[in-house]
């Protein structure tokens, strides 16, 4: 009798856990953005996420896959899915400097496949020198490539970004890649300036 009860307590278990699993694949996804400047980097760093939206959750950073079956949404209509202290998984992709008129950027990319049932990829990337556009190229191709390997894509990696991507268009199975990025020119009198951005998941509630 007791074994049996120990077996059903196991088996409870491996449910409760299983159902959890599923639960903590997010739905939604939006995509944010900020700069801030201050005097102390941590500050600089807190006004960026003030200026994404971002600064009252505590925030868990997480790598880089594009959920199933995951739908984006407007950062607005996303800002209201959060909780002030709630934990929020994001990929972020964080830049700072104090050197005064430094061009730097943040920038996240997205590549979400075809076939709505597999994972896509996010991508980091922070650079210095870099224009806005440059930064959000990089991090979309890096992004498309992670996907296009996982999908056994071939390309040559010293091809364009262009004809990569007409590459993707002819194989039908990445349908889409984008980018967020933020840039940023540092602070003339020598205050840290940061630049975030960040891919935040939500999870079904």
């Amino acid at each position: 009798m007791r074994e049996r009860l120990k077996i059903v307590s196991i088996s409870s278990r491996t449910e409760d856990t299983s159902k959890l699993g599923k639960s903590m694949v997010p739905k939604r996804i939006f995509f944010t953005k900020g700069v801030g400047k201050h005097k102390e980097r941590l500050t600089s760093f807190e006004l960026a996420l003030r200026d994404a939206g971002i600064a009252s959750q505590n925030l868990v950073r997480v790598s880089s896959i594009f959920p199933p079956q995951c739908r984006v949404i407007g950062r607005k209509e996303g800002l209201k899915y959060l909780d002030d202290g709630e934990v929020v998984f994001a990929v972020i992709a964080e830049n700072s400097s104090r050197e005064p008129h430094r061009l730097l950027a943040s920038s996240i990319g997205v590549a979400i496949p075809a076939d709505r049932n597999l994972y896509g990829y996010l991508s980091e990337h922070h650079s210095y020198g870099e224009t806005e556009e440059q930064a959000g190229e990089y991090a979309e191709e890096l992004a498309a490539e992670m996907l296009a390997t996982t999908l056994d894509l071939e390309f040559d990696p010293d091809t364009s970004w262009d004809e990569k991507k007409e590459i993707y268009r002819i194989s039908n199975k990445i349908v889409r890649t984008s980018n967020v990025t933020q840039s940023a020119v540092g602070d003339k009198r020598g205050k840290w300036t940061t630049t975030i951005a960040a891919a935040v998941l939500i999870l079904d509630t």
